[in-house]
């Protein structure tokens, strides 16, 4: 994440950049906005909490992660619960975990769902994937298998191998199955580029 503007880029996007920089001379920056890239931890920070102050959402939640890190939980929570608020899909993932494990707040099995459900909904693979385990230890086998095709068509690896276990059995069919094999393939295949293959080889 760029804490200049809260932007996230892949390493062949990252590697490519560099590239671009070392060629044309030019100081490190963020391909995003061109600020200077901070030399030092408290540069970063410096940029984090200007950001936060900003009341954006993701430098929010990295803070969050922060303070987790730290050992903080109290205000890792804090920090994760205005991200969610603001809309922030990875935050609400991050409640989830704090409120299953009791970390910073009291557990809380109601709450943990609705902030699966609420990532779930906004498109985090990881999310949908607990909701499916959640639903499968709750005997329904049904919704469980719907979960696991959606988050496996999103590229999710673990859902597409319980998807094969399940179809072993005898819980998947096999048409089902083959629809979310080729759709997470694709997915996969979405994500690779000749830039990403070379920042592979050289990190």
């Amino acid at each position: 994440m760029h804490n200049c503007c809260s932007k996230f880029i892949c390493n062949g996007c990252y590697y490519a950049n560099q590239i671009r920089e070392v060629k044309a001379s030019l100081d490190p920056a963020c391909p995003f906005c061109r600020e200077p890239t901070p030399i030092t931890e408290g540069g970063c920070d410096k940029q984090r909490m200007k950001r936060i102050e900003a009341n954006d959402p993701v430098a929010m939640r990295r803070e969050g992660v922060e303070q987790y890190n730290k050992g903080d939980y109290v205000r890792a929570f804090e920090h994760y619960l205005k991200a969610a608020e603001l809309g922030d899909v990875d935050a609400h993932l991050k409640l989830a975990d704090l409120y299953r494990n009791g970390l910073g707040v009291e557990k809380d099995r109601g709450k943990e769902m609705y902030h699966l459900e609420e990532a779930a909904i906004g498109g985090h693979p990881y999310a949908r994937r607990n909701l499916a385990w959640h639903e499968w230890n709750n005997d329904n086998k049904e919704r469980a298998v719907k979960h696991w095709i959606i988050a496996a068509n999103q590229g999710d690896n673990d859902s597409i191998k319980a998807l094969v276990e399940k179809f072993k059995e005898g819980f998947v069919s096999k048409d089902d199955l083959a629809a979310a094999l080729r759709a997470h393939q694709a997915a996969i295949d979405a994500t690779k580029s000749p830039q990403r293959d070379a920042a592979e080889e050289y990190y």
